[in-house]
C-alpha cells in the first residue's frame, strides 16, 4: 500500500552539519508547490540561528505558495489578492469593470471581512452585512457588494477552500420601488436653451464654451448612445451621404486609473456594437463636426479637447451638471437622454425596437430601467363601455 504524501508546504525533520567558516547548516526536505520534494538549507553561526534562518526560507516559500492556493484557513485578504490576480489572468473584463470590481471590494466589503479566515465567513455573516449595507447606504451599493463577494467566493469554491458559496444562500435583496422618468419635449427644449445660453453674453470673463456640449446632447438624443459611446464616435463611423444619415457605435471612452483617457475599440457589450440611422437634427450636428475635422484622418474623434485628445465622460458630466444647476433644472444626467429616447421609441414602435436601438440583448432590461411606464389606458375603452350606458325611456316624465 502506497504511503500518503505529505501536504504541499510541509517539511520534515531538520538536521545539522558543519559548514565552512565555523558555521552550521540546517537542512530539511520540503514539499514544494509543484508537488516535488526538495532539500532546502540555511546557515548560521549557531545551530539555533541556522534553524531560525531555515524556517525563514521555508516561510517565504510557503508565502509564495499561498498566493496561488487557498485553504479554509486562508484570510479573506488572501482570497481577494488571488481573485484579482485571476481576473487579470483571464483578461475578459474591460479595464473600467475590473477597476470597479476592485474598488467595490476594497471600499465596501474588505473593511468588514478582512479580519476573517475563509472558514469563519458564514451565510449569516454575509446575509447580515448585505442587509445592513442596503439599509444604511443603498440598494445599489449592496447589490454591487454582493456581486464581487459572490465572484470571489466562487473562486474559493473552485480552489476547494470552502464547500459552497455563502453568498448564494443569502436572502434576495429587495429593490425599493422606483419609476423610470423620461424627459418631456418641453424639458428637452429647456435643457437645450440652458446649454445654448450658458456663459454667453456681454460682461463674462474667460473664453466662451466651444459648443460641443449642446452638440453632444443632440447626438445622444438622436442615437440613444451612452455618453462614452458618443465621445468615441470617429470620423469613419459617420455616413452623412445616406438618407437618413447613419452612425456606427463601435467603441467607448475609458479613463483607467493612472492611465490616459483613450478610446476602447468596443462598447459596453457585444450587442452594443450597432449602426443606427439618425434624425435630421443629429445629422446636422454631425455634418458640422465633419467640416471641422475635414483635414483629419478617418480615425479622428468627432468630439475632442482643445489638444485633440479624447474628452472624458466625467468632464462632460460636470459641465452638464454646472449648466443645469445654474438653470435650476434638477435630476438631469447624460443617462436621462438615453431613457428619453427609449420611452419615445417605445410609445411609437414598442419595447423591442427600443431595445434594438439601445443595444440591449432583450427588451426586459429596456422595460425595467429605461422606459417610463405609460399610465394612460387606451381610449378605445371609453367606446367599448358605451354599451353600458343607461337606456333612454321616452315615456318617463
Amino acid at each position: 500500500m502506497a504511503r500518503p504524501r505529505t501536504p504541499i508546504g510541509t517539511f520534515g525533520d531538520i538536521s545539522f552539519i558543519n559548514a565552512t567558516g565555523g558555521q552550521f547548516r540546517a537542512r530539511t526536505r520540503f514539499r514544494d508547490n509543484d508537488g516535488k520534494v526538495r532539500r532546502v538549507s540555511a546557515t548560521g553561526l549557531t545551530k539555533r540561528e541556522a534553524e531560525r534562518n531555515l524556517k525563514k526560507v521555508l516561510a517565504e516559500r510557503s508565502s509564495f505558495r499561498s498566493m496561488g492556493e487557498l485553504t479554509p484557513n486562508s484570510s479573506f485578504t488572501n482570497l481577494v489578492d488571488v481573485w484579482l490576480a485571476d481576473l487579470d489572468l483571464e483578461g475578459r473584463l474591460a479595464e473600467s469593470t475590473r477597476a470597479l470590481y476592485e474598488r467595490n471590494m476594497r471600499q465596501l466589503v474588505m473593511p468588514v471581512f478582512e479580519g476573517y479566515a475563509l472558514r469563519e465567513i458564514t451565510v449569516s455573516k454575509v446575509d447580515r452585512f448585505l442587509k445592513v449595507l442596503a439599509a444604511n447606504k443603498s440598494y445599489s451599493m449592496a447589490k454591487q457588494a454582493r456581486t464581487v463577494l459572490s465572484l470571489a467566493f466562487a473562486l474559493a469554491v473552485r480552489y476547494d477552500a470552502i464547500p459552497k458559496n455563502p453568498v448564494r444562500e443569502t436572502s434576495r435583496l429587495r429593490k425599493p420601488p422606483s419609476q423610470t422618468m423620461a424627459l418631456s419635449a418641453a424639458q428637452v427644449e429647456a435643457i437645450r436653451l440652458a446649454v445654448r445660453t450658458w456663459r454667453r453674453g456681454p460682461g463674462l470673463s474667460g473664453p466662451p464654451p466651444d459648443g460641443q456640449l449642446e452638440q453632444i446632447i443632440e447626438v445622444m438624443l438622436g442615437t440613444s448612445a451612452r455618453i462614452g459611446e458618443v465621445l468615441a464616435i470617429r470620423k469613419c463611423d459617420v455616413d452623412v451621404t445616406s438618407s437618413p444619415a447613419t452612425v456606427r457605435i463601435s467603441g467607448t471612452i475609458v479613463s483607467p486609473a493612472g492611465k490616459p483617457t483613450r478610446r476602447q475599440p468596443h462598447p459596453k457589450t457585444v450587442k452594443s456594437t450597432r449602426t443606427v440611422s439618425v434624425p435630421s437634427f443629429t445629422a446636422e450636428v454631425l455634418r458640422a463636426r465633419l467640416v471641422k475635422i475635414a483635414d483629419e484622418g478617418p480615425d479622428h474623434l468627432i468630439f475632442f479637447t482643445r489638444n485633440k485628445t479624447p474628452l472624458t465622460t466625467n468632464n462632460v458630466r460636470r459641465r452638464l451638471r454646472a449648466v443645469m444647476d445654474q438653470a435650476g433644472i434638477e435630476g438631469v444626467t447624460p443617462h436621462s437622454f438615453r431613457r428619453t429616447v427609449a420611452t419615445v421609441i417605445d410609445r411609437a414602435g414598442g419595447a423591442d425596437l427600443a431595445a434594438e436601438l439601445l443595444g440591449h440583448s432583450s427588451s426586459k432590461i429596456t422595460k425595467e430601467h429605461y422606459i417610463q411606464p405609460d399610465e394612460a389606458v387606451d381610449p378605445v375603452t371609453a367606446e367599448i363601455l358605451e354599451s353600458l350606458a343607461p337606456q333612454r325611456h321616452d315615456d318617463v316624465t
